[in-house]
This record gives C-alpha cells, sequence and structure tokens, in this order.
C-alpha cells in the first residue's frame, strides 16, 4: 500500500492526499509534524520535508514530483492537462503556490501564529508577520485574482494546480486570515469552491482534529477517528528545526 509521511495540516500533504483520492487510490498516512522526524526520517527526506511518498520500493520527497508520479504510475482522474501548453501552465501555477503562497502563508503567517506557538514556544516574529499581511499576501491575491476562472476550476475537472492554489489558504483560516471577497471576489469563490470539493471535505474532520489535539496525541486520536495511521512511525517526542528555512 502507499504510504504517506506528513501531518494532514501540512498543504503540501493536502495536496498529495486530495490527489490519492481524485484516483480513488487507497493509502495509509504517518501523520508527521516534520519537526519531530527521527534520523530515518532524515534519511528519506533529506531536507527534512513533508510529504514523503513510499510505494514499494520508491521513496519520493517532494510534493510535485510525487504528484506527477502518481498521474504517471496509476489510472483514474488525470491530475494534469494533456495538452502540451496547458500543462506547462498547470505545472507553473502550482509551482506558484508551493513557492510564493508557501513563502506568504506558511512562512510569513501559519508559522507565525500557529507553529511558533505550538511547536516552539516562541511569540511571532511581528515584522514578518506584518509584512506577510500588508504586503506579500495581498500581492498574491492581485496575481490570482486574474488567473482563477469565474466558475468551474483551471482546466476543467478539479486537478493538481486547483488544489494546489487551494490548500494554502486552508492553512491560512486556521491562522485567522481569510480573503476579502469584495476585494477578491473571483480568488475568494475559487478558492471555496475547489475546498469544498469531496476530495477535500473529506480530509477536514482529521485537519481540524490535529489542530485542536496536541502533536504527540495526533497518531491515537487519528487512529480513533478512523484515519488510516500507519503502524510504523518516524516520529519523536522532541522537536529539531528543519535544513530550508524561509
Amino acid at each position: 500500500m502507499i504510504r504517506i509521511v506528513g501531518t494532514y495540516i501540512s498543504p503540501y500533504v493536502r495536496k498529495v492526499l486530495a490527489c490519492l483520492h481524485l484516483k480513488d487510490l487507497a493509502y495509509e498516512i504517518d501523520p508527521l509534524v516534520p519537526f519531530y522526524g527521527n534520523e530515518e526520517f532524515a534519511r528519506i527526506s533529506p531536507v527534512r520535508r513533508i510529504p514523503v511518498l513510499m510505494d514499494g520500493d520508491l521513496t519520493l520527497a517532494d510534493s510535485t514530483v510525487i504528484c506527477e508520479y502518481l498521474d504517471e504510475a496509476y489510472g483514474g482522474a488525470p491530475l494534469y492537462p494533456a495538452d502540451p501548453a496547458r500543462r506547462a501552465r498547470a505545472r507553473w501555477l502550482e509551482e506558484y503556490a508551493d513557492s510564493r503562497l508557501g513563502e506568504a502563508l506558511i512562512w510569513g503567517l501559519f508559522n507565525q501564529r500557529v507553529i511558533n506557538r505550538f511547536v516552539w514556544n516562541q511569540p511571532p516574529d511581528e515584522g514578518r508577520l506584518a509584512r506577510a499581511l500588508e504586503q506579500d499576501v495581498p500581492e498574491l491575491l492581485d496575481y490570482l485574482e486574474g488567473e482563477v476562472p469565474a466558475d468551474g476550476f483551471l482546466f476543467g475537472s478539479i486537478a493538481v494546480a486547483d488544489v494546489a492554489i487551494a490548500a494554502f489558504f486552508r492553512n491560512a483560516a486556521f491562522a485567522g486570515f481569510g480573503i476579502d471577497s469584495a476585494r477578491w471576489p473571483l480568488t475568494a469563490r475559487f478558492v471555496a469552491r475547489v475546498l469544498d470539493q469531496p476530495a477535500l471535505t473529506r480530509l477536514r474532520p482529521f485537519e481540524e482534529l490535529c489542530m485542536r489535539t496536541p502533536i504527540a496525541g495526533h497518531r491515537e486520536a487519528l487512529a480513533a477517528a478512523g484515519a488510516p495511521v500507519s503502524t510504523e512511525t518516524f516520529a519523536t517526542p522532541t522537536p529539531r528545526r528543519g535544513i530550508l528555512r524561509t
């Protein structure tokens, strides 16, 4: 069975799990918050980031590479358009989400308001937080407002590009941020439309459970709630910082 290593709270894990559901693929999950990964986790994910996919003898440690592998190796709903130009555009929007939205909404907002408090017991960097809210997030929303469709999805059926964009705003909501629907109406509706798709709504209970449960209790609480939790884990009780910082 496919195993995914990574917490339900991560937007990168959320993207991969949604794609697994779009393809109707069974999986198990080691719901690891990456700061708590052991030395074996560092071996399979050299930059100590999530998600990691383990499928037989294959191990992959990047969400985009994982989604491309799932699309090429398994049948079911396509995750990328077939046309080369549209496929390239989908890859660009996914990359924009993973990099620019990740920088602003995760490192600038979610990490400051959530991770710093619950993992490191530290206050937010108020300068970084202000820059995210006052400059970075408005800029990225201005861009997305010109890219997302008024109705439906980016390339017909819901696929990776849609999920990659919307996944980050789920974390933004956990950090107390909502899109101003008067200023960015297309983006607000698009994100809500994507997050309301079954591939993502089925993840909500597990995400919300993680948000209200101490990290040490995630595995037990998720298993009790019916999540497909793996019997083995790469977790340790003590956090340590990753290699890459933004």
